[in-house]
């Protein structure tokens, strides 16, 4: 989905010619499995961080394409709405001083468009949810101008047969609205982490990816408000998988599968078995046909970017050695602050490579049900939530890190020869500080709307004030 495409109406025909070549693509990429052939190259880390844009007064501001404009860096890119963008980084070796590299590279590039934006009154938010955005700001005359987003609107609605998105969510308060568009995406924010890795342990970590989500979403939480109203610790998680409001199984299948969803079960052979699922239980949204060879996966990779599991499989081509096979990692908020991003990305890097190693596959001891209803619950209490764990014990997931994840996450990173001192300040302070003093950014957002009231426009302010300021989320008063 992040290339742009030349059309946004098909015919059955398009659907057809389509389903044809996704088909060949995915037996190519079964032989490519069997045959073993993608690229041998070490682990590589990379990520996509996704922005709000505010005005001086807090409120969501639709000027992405001026700011682009002005900025003129091609990591830097339009999202769904006017009022979001989206940094890309570079792929980086995981190795040395990655962590405190990504840091430079997101400040440096933050700091460039937040003077640009400054300079015209706006400002960038790295926050999973924004307080002060209502449900008026999300129309169609605020959709950016790129023709994909307004193909997927329309494929979406004419498979709802016109009905609109219902998002019914129950935390402190209950939220229950009716939206007619595509545009209830744009409200939710994320980090996305993409871990390249060998194919012969993509398995494994694919496995691993989903039993850390749930810790990872309770230590990133970010998005307690959201149209007023107070919700889930991490309130994106139910307003993504409800925003597209399509169930994805065919209807001659005996699965229902969401777009948007923590997946079926863990994979039991290969990763090759996410693709499987793709072509046989997920109808086709957008049948762009492409006339590039088959081993680019051009229609295999479309699809399979219109299906948004919290851990989704990626094929990226290689034109000298093959493909890579990457693991995007969906489930944390944005934000709140550079140190904070990368903490997150550290967390996530040592506890996939803590669990992918151990010599017992942990999902032999964690069942799947109970690493969903882990992320489930992750979300709606954050650190407080009760987390069963790979011990066949419960734990508060505030303990759980500082007990057992942490120090684990840190050896694990240790072992692939990451800077200790990267590692003692992103992990063991910056995270940890965070949990030692039970504060991420939406336990923060709490606690200021608490002592200040809901002056959501305020608190953005607040928010956007301390996260260019830059220290961490933990140290923040209120």
């Amino acid at each position: 989905m992040g290339g742009e495409i030349p059309q946004c109406r098909f015919s059955p025909e398009d659907f057809a010619r389509f389903e044809t070549r996704l088909r060949a693509e995915t037996a190519a990429l079964r032989s490519y499995f069997d045959r073993g052939a993608f690229s041998a190259e070490g682990e590589s880390i990379g990520f996509e961080l996704e922005f709000s844009l505010i005005d001086d007064g807090g409120h969501p501001t639709p000027r992405n394409q001026e700011l682009l404009a002005r900025v003129e860096d091609p990591h830097l890119v339009a999202e769904l709405s006017r009022f979001n963008l989206e940094m890309n980084s570079d792929p980086h070796d995981l190795r040395g001083k990655v962590l405190s590299i990504m840091e430079g590279e997101l400040r440096r590039l933050l700091g460039l468009a937040e003077a640009r934006a400054s300079a015209r009154h706006c400002h960038l938010l790295m926050i999973g949810t924004l307080p002060s955005l209502s449900a008026s700001d999300l129309h169609l005359g605020n959709i950016s101008p790129l023709m994909r987003y307004r193909a997927l609107n329309e494929r979406l609605l004419e498979l709802r047969q016109g009905r609109p998105f219902r998002i019914a969510i129950q935390g402190p308060e209950r939220l229950d609205l009716e939206h007619r568009d595509v545009m209830l995406e744009a409200a939710a924010t994320s980090l996305q982490v993409h871990l390249q890795v060998d194919h012969r342990r993509a398995r494994r970590f694919f496995n691993a990816s989903m039993i850390a989500s749930g810790p990872l979403v309770a230590l990133a939480a970010n998005s307690p408000f959201l149209f007023g109203k107070e919700l889930w610790d991490e309130t994106r998680i139910p307003l993504f998988e409800q925003a597209t409001g399509l169930d994805g199984g065919r209807a001659d299948s005996p699965d229902h599968l969401a777009r948007v969803s923590f997946g079926g079960g863990y994979l039991k052979d290969s990763i090759l078995e996410c693709f499987e699922e793709n072509l046989e239980r997920y109808p086709v949204l957008l049948p762009v046909l492409s006339g590039a060879p088959e081993s680019e996966w051009s229609h295999l990779r479309l699809h399979n970017g219109t299906i948004w599991r919290w851990n989704r499989p990626l094929v990226v081509p290689d034109p000298e050695q093959g493909a890579h096979i990457r693991i995007e990692h969906r489930a944390m908020a944005a934000g709140p602050t550079p140190a904070d991003v990368v903490a997150n990305i550290a967390a996530y890097l040592g506890l996939v490579h803590h669990l992918e190693s151990l010599p017992e596959p942990p999902e032999e001891s964690l069942p799947f049900e109970a690493a969903k209803e882990n992320f489930y619950r992750a979300a709606r209490e954050g650190l407080a939530a009760e987390l069963q764990w790979i011990d066949g014990q419960k734990h508060r997931a505030s303990e759980l890190w500082r007990e057992q994840l942490l120090p684990a996450s840190v050896e694990a990173l240790q072992a692939l020869d990451l800077d200790e001192d990267d590692l003692e300040h992103y992990l063991n302070r910056v995270a940890g500080e965070r949990l030692q003093g039970g504060q991420n950014g939406a336990q923060w957002q709490r606690e200021w709307v608490a002592a200040h009231g809901r002056n959501f426009a305020r608190l953005a302010r607040a928010y956007a004030d301390r996260q260019i300021q830059g220290s961490p989320v933990a140290e923040w008063k209120v």
